[in-house]
């Protein structure tokens, strides 16, 4: 199929985990993940109607930003661990960082953001599974000090050049859908209770959860944001 009966195709499925949850399709964001895909099959998705596109690499992206910089109204998303010395490029390339996981990785993002005179949206990643090998703050072990999530919300009201709005995970992967279920809904409850405080310079609007294989459960547990890559360009090329 074309990457436009692709994404008809996933536009029906979002609507019909809408439904089942008693929700408004139009609640939820579908943002094309088009990291490793070429410029021209990034256009294909924007005409077919896609404006929200995230991307794993800052390099990657930089290499391919001037051939898509024409395109009206689309959003560029930062969806992978930013490395420190990369801050001043994503702050540059990107309208917005879903990835942040570090005090020090707000602090570079806020600083470099005020020096291009802009205002970067992000998300707080949240390491929901505690894998060793993935990115994200990770939960409170009960130590003092150790709860990363909340040294970024406190430190929120510093940085005024960025703009937290919500959360994002990435759940251990597995075949069954549904073995995603506990983590997408563990990550509403930490958003839920983070609404609930309303706290300074934080917004919790965003719940970004969910992938081509269990984004229905992620709907279903409240997600506002599925990150769609295979289900709409295909299978990725092995390096």
């Amino acid at each position: 199929m074309s990457i436009a009966e692709n994404i008809a195709q996933v536009r029906e499925r979002i609507a019909a985990a809408a439904r089942r949850a008693g929700r408004k399709p139009d609640e939820i964001t579908l943002m094309a993940v088009s990291k490793t895909f070429p410029a021209e099959r990034i256009r294909e998705a924007y005409a077919a109607g896609l404006r929200v596109f995230g991307e794993s690499k800052v390099q990657e992206f930089a290499a391919k930003a001037d051939a898509l910089r024409d395109l009206p109204d689309a959003e560029w998303h930062l969806i992978g661990h930013l490395q420190s010395n990369k801050a001043a490029k994503a702050a540059e390339l990107f309208d917005a960082v879903d990835s942040v996981d570090s005090v020090r990785t707000a602090e570079k993002l806020n600083a470099f953001a005020k020096s291009a005179g802009k205002t970067l949206s992000v998300l707080i990643e949240v390491n929901v599974g505690r894998e060793k090998a993935k990115s994200g703050v990770a939960l409170s072990s009960g130590e003092p000090g150790s709860d990363e999530l909340e040294q970024i919300l406190q430190g929120a009201p510093r940085w005024g050049n960025l703009e937290i709005q919500g959360l994002m995970t990435v759940p251990p992967y597995a075949e069954d859908p549904e073995a995603s279920r506990p983590y997408f809904r563990q990550l509403r409850q930490i958003r839920d209770s983070i609404a609930a405080r309303n706290l300074p310079q934080v917004g919790a609007a965003v719940l970004s959860m969910g992938m081509s294989h269990d984004f229905e459960v992620a709907i279903e547990e409240g997600a506002t944001c599925v990150r769609i890559g295979t289900a709409i360009f295909g299978e990725r090329e092995k390096p």
